[in-house]
């Protein structure tokens, strides 16, 4: 369950970071201030990642470094395999 819980906030963290800064890059009006919002939450989120993962910022470092780096290897994994998947396919189709 913590690495579950655990790459829930680091991949949360990332995507709202990621798509705050495009959302800000490219927006107008007000979905400029929503990219802010969702900038500064990705980056709160990446705090208490960071906390709970051995930063100890507040003193409660919940989840060892070896789970938190299985973890991310199994999501880098993922993403691989997922990349892989989609080239195949994209290939399959172009060559169809």
């Amino acid at each position: 369950m913590e690495m579950f819980v655990s790459m829930l906030l680091l991949v949360f963290a990332i995507g709202t970071i990621i798509a705050g800064a495009f959302t800000v890059y490219f927006g107008s009006g007000k979905s400029r201030a929503i990219g802010s919002i969702l900038f500064l939450l990705g980056i709160i989120v990446g705090i208490v990642f960071y906390n709970y993962s051995g930063g100890e910022l507040w003193g409660c470092a919940a989840w060892s470094w070896t789970t938190v780096k299985a973890g991310v290897l199994s999501l880098v994994g993922g993403i691989v395999g997922a990349l892989i998947a989609v080239g195949v396919f994209l290939a399959g189709i172009m060559k169809a």
